[in-house]
């Protein structure tokens, strides 16, 4: 069978039999069979087209479905149907961009959960510290640190570092605040509460 005589048969199997979902909500072609042989014949058509079709059985009927929705576009072309197709392509950006943009909001907010619980769990050991033992009874790296996570509780630990004199990068303040908590530890295994 030609090309395009597959093509007008996939078309018509559709037109007379076939339904495609509102690609807002999710993806879905099917084309209705009486028959499996009938099923069958469209599913190679369609596979001949080099898209990849499934066949389930509903009641009565034997469904040739395609949930993927590059696929779906695939076949809209080979059916000839452009304006259904740039329909469901803008669709398909527009939700792929959304899922793009939320999952690098969710990221983002990951991340600035996770900095701002280790910002107050370092306060609290700085605090700690400062009111079982003093902050004097640090040596001096770790003192300025301390001071300067106190005075700047939202600061990044990249603003921490470059606020010291010398500047520190942000492993070497994140060290210092690391032995701060295990001072902090230390501290609170000898004085427990």
């Amino acid at each position: 069978m030609q090309s395009c005589c597959k093509r007008a048969f996939i078309r018509g199997a559709f037109l007379a039999a076939g339904s495609i979902s509102d690609p807002e909500k999710f993806y879905h072609f099917e084309i209705a069979c009486a028959t499996e042989a009938k099923a069958k014949q469209i599913q190679g058509l369609i596979f001949s087209m080099g898209i990849e079709a499934k066949i389930v059985q509903r009641k009565k009927y034997f469904v040739v479905y395609i949930k993927e929705g590059s696929q779906i576009v695939d076949i809209l072309n080979v059916m000839e149907a452009p304006v259904a197709l740039m329909e469901l392509e803008n669709i398909r950006i527009l939700k792929e961009m959304r899922g793009s943009v939320n999952r690098q909001v969710n990221c983002e907010t990951a991340n600035i959960n996770k900095t701002v619980s280790a910002a107050v769990k370092q306060m609290e050991d700085i605090i700690y510290i400062r009111d079982t033992a003093g902050l004097n009874s640090l040596p001096e790296t770790l003192r300025e640190i301390a001071e300067l996570r106190l005075a700047r509780p939202e600061a990044t630990l990249k603003e921490l570092g470059e606020a010291l004199d010398p500047p520190v990068g942000k492993s070497g303040v994140n060290h210092r605040l690391r032995k701060l908590g295990n001072m902090a530890e230390v501290l609170r295994q000898e004085r427990p509460e």
